[in-house]
């Protein structure tokens, strides 16, 4: 049987992304354009001038979108006016910490901040109200695929069995939806070692990926032969206060103690060992010198068994350690608390809950809507 985890951590979405990987740019250009829309949210996915504000194509436009979500950077709620069937798009207090005009990092110039979305992509916010996984397919090879090398054609297998086994039968997408997020999946995060170059976005897509920069897949061979290596080693360039906040965020999803075993971090699908790609050896070998200078939190040994330890709310820890890190964002003048951030964007309040299928299904281009909505 399926791992359980995956209708339990995911939402089952599929192949939302028109294709195309997240590039350089593209988050930091739509969370100035949200917010510069003002406190009620925007509905800049649904403008007609979206391609020139964002400077992209319609279809990158639709991708955009869905990544602000899958990064858990935008929630989106349905417009206040019933007759209007364009989704609002608010920004989250998150996406303002990492890409606002104070923010730790804007333009994503350091690698610790790609590691921190890759684990926001793979995780799920806290709390009932928090927004799951959106990238199911992503789940499963990070999380859930029980080998390292894989072909294309084994990562799609495995996917559609996970799928098939976790899901209502409703929820099942199309064949070849698992296909694209494959794809999409790869062109995330290896070089393709077959460009073609009649293909639309091919080389755009190699140079335009930062995600690429974490070495989490590599190719090997060529054609039909090619397999792709989900690589398991030491990450030079993951921060340990990017790491630990990722141990610490994942804790305070699965434990209501003051404690989780290293082992559980590293090997529990969901947890970042598996995200990271991490032994725990090597997991241990990065935070351990930070714990060290840590009051709250420490590594301890009881029974052979070691354990990250915290002594107070391990959500409030993880969130100082990552702002330590980024030169204490919440410090700087005029940035707002996560309250003060949510009485600006009220819409965060009701993003998730969508219209009704049988007030949307008599109006054209309904079942779209539907399937986009957080």
């Amino acid at each position: 049987m399926s791992d359980s985890r995956l209708a339990e951590a995911t939402e089952p979405r599929f192949a939302r992304h028109e294709t195309f990987a997240p590039r350089y740019g593209w988050l930091y250009k739509a969370h100035t354009e949200i917010v510069r829309d003002g406190e009620g949210g925007s509905d800049i996915f649904h403008r007609e001038n979206a391609p020139v504000l964002l400077g992209v194509g319609r279809n990158m436009v639709n991708a955009i979108r869905f990544w602000t979500q899958a990064f858990k950077l935008t929630r989106e709620h349905p417009h206040p006016d019933p007759s209007n069937r364009a989704y609002i798009a608010s920004p989250t207090w998150r996406a303002e910490w990492l890409l606002g005009k104070n923010g730790a990092d804007p333009y994503l110039e350091d690698t610790g901040s790609l590691w921190l979305l890759h684990w926001w992509l793979l995780s799920s916010e806290p709390g009932e109200q928090g927004a799951k996984c959106m990238v199911p397919s992503w789940y499963v090879m990070f999380h859930l695929a029980p080998f390292s090398k894989v072909t294309t054609a084994e990562m799609i297998t495995l996917i559609t069995r996970h799928v098939n086994e976790s899901y209502a039968e409703n929820a099942v997408p199309a064949a070849e939806s698992i296909k694209r997020d494959v794809d999409c999946l790869i062109k995330m995060y290896a070089l393709d070692l077959e460009p073609n170059p009649q293909s639309q976005g091919s080389f755009e897509d190699q140079l335009m990926s930062p995600f690429r920069e974490l070495g989490l897949l590599e190719g090997q061979g060529k054609g039909k032969s090619r397999v792709w290596r989900f690589t398991t080693r030491s990450r030079v360039n993951l921060p340990a206060a990017v790491l630990l906040y990722a141990c610490l965020d994942y804790a305070s999803n699965v434990t209501g103690g003051n404690s989780i075993s290293l082992a559980r971090l590293a090997n529990e699908p969901g947890a970042p060992g598996r995200a990271f790609r991490m032994r725990e050896p090597e997991l241990i070998k990065v935070i351990e010198p930070l714990v060290a200078d840590q009051d709250d939190v420490q590594i301890t040994d009881s029974l052979g068994q070691r354990s990250l330890s915290f002594a107070a709310n391990p959500q409030e820890l993880a969130w100082e350690i990552l702002d330590r890190h980024y030169g204490h964002v919440r410090r700087r003048d005029g940035f707002p608390t996560a309250d003060e951030w949510k009485q600006r964007y009220p819409g965060l309040k009701h993003a998730g809950k969508g219209r009704k299928r049988e007030q949307l299904s008599e109006q054209p281009g309904a079942l779209e809507l539907i399937e986009e909505q957080v």
